[in-house]
C-alpha cells in the first residue's frame, strides 16, 4: 500500500501494511493503553455527530482489542479493509476502515457507510510510519465537502516496532485546532498472518 517507502519500514511494519495475499488475513492481538477522550463533556458531540463505527464517547483504559484486515478491490485496485474490535466495559463496539491507494497517495476510508474520507500524507523515520491528514472530508449522499476552519479535525497516527517487547504499537490522536486533542487511542499488539479459514 505504501509504495516504495514500504522497504523503508521496518520489517515487521512490512507485513502490516502491504497487500495481504488472497486467502488470507491479518490477525494483530492486543491492549490499547487508553481509548477515547477524559474531556466528557465532548461525549454527547462524538455521540450526535460522529459514526458509531469510527469513534466511541468513552474514556476507558487497558482496554483488550482485536484487529482484522483482509484484502479487497476498490475500483480495481488492492486495498486493505481493516475491522477494529474494541473490548470496552460497556460491551464491544467496531471500528471499520478501508485504505486505498489513489494518485494523490493514501486514502483512508472509514465508518460502513464510508461517510468520511481521509488523505493521508506519510513519513517513514528510522523504520517507524508517520502519518497526518491532510484533508477530511464528508460524504453527504454522492457529494464529498471538504471540512475546513477551526472545527477541521486532523489525524496523526504514529506506527512502530519495538523490539523491547516485541510488538507492534499504535498511536492515533485526533486534534480540531480550536479544542486541541479531541480523541485518542494508543496500545501495543502482536501481529501475524493466517489463513482465511481458520
Amino acid at each position: 500500500m505504501l509504495g516504495d517507502e514500504l522497504w523503508s519500514l521496518h520489517p515487521r511494519l512490512r507485513t502490516y501494511f502491504s497487500v495481504i495475499a488472497d486467502g488470507c488475513e491479518g490477525v494483530g492481538e492486543g491492549v490499547f493503553a487508553t481509548v477515547g477522550t477524559p474531556r466528557r463533556w465532548l461525549h454527547p458531540f462524538i455521540r450526535a455527530l460522529a459514526p458509531s463505527d469510527v469513534v466511541f464517547p468513552v474514556w476507558e483504559k487497558n482496554v483488550p482489542f482485536t484487529v482484522i484486515n483482509s484484502a479487497v478491490v476498490v475500483n480495481g485496485k488492492p486495498a486493505v479493509a481493516a475491522e477494529r474490535r474494541f473490548h470496552l466495559a460497556g460491551g464491544d463496539r467496531v471500528m471499520r476502515d478501508l485504505i486505498v491507494r489513489t494518485s494523490a497517495g493514501l486514502v483512508d476510508v472509514l465508518g460502513r457507510r464510508r461517510r468520511i474520507r481521509v488523505q493521508l500524507e506519510t513519513q517513514v523515520i528510522e523504520g517507524e510510519l508517520r502519518m497526518r491528514s491532510r484533508r477530511v472530508e464528508l460524504r453527504i449522499a454522492s457529494w464529498h465537502i471538504r471540512l475546513f476552519g477551526p472545527l477541521a479535525p486532523g489525524v496523526e497516527l504514529t506506527e512502530r516496532f519495538s523490539h523491547t517487547d516485541g510488538r507492534q504499537h499504535v498511536t492515533v490522536e485526533i486534534r480540531v485546532p480550536l479544542l486541541g486533542k479531541v480523541y485518542e487511542y494508543e496500545g501495543s499488539f502482536a501481529y501475524e498472518i493466517r489463513s482465511g479459514d481458520r
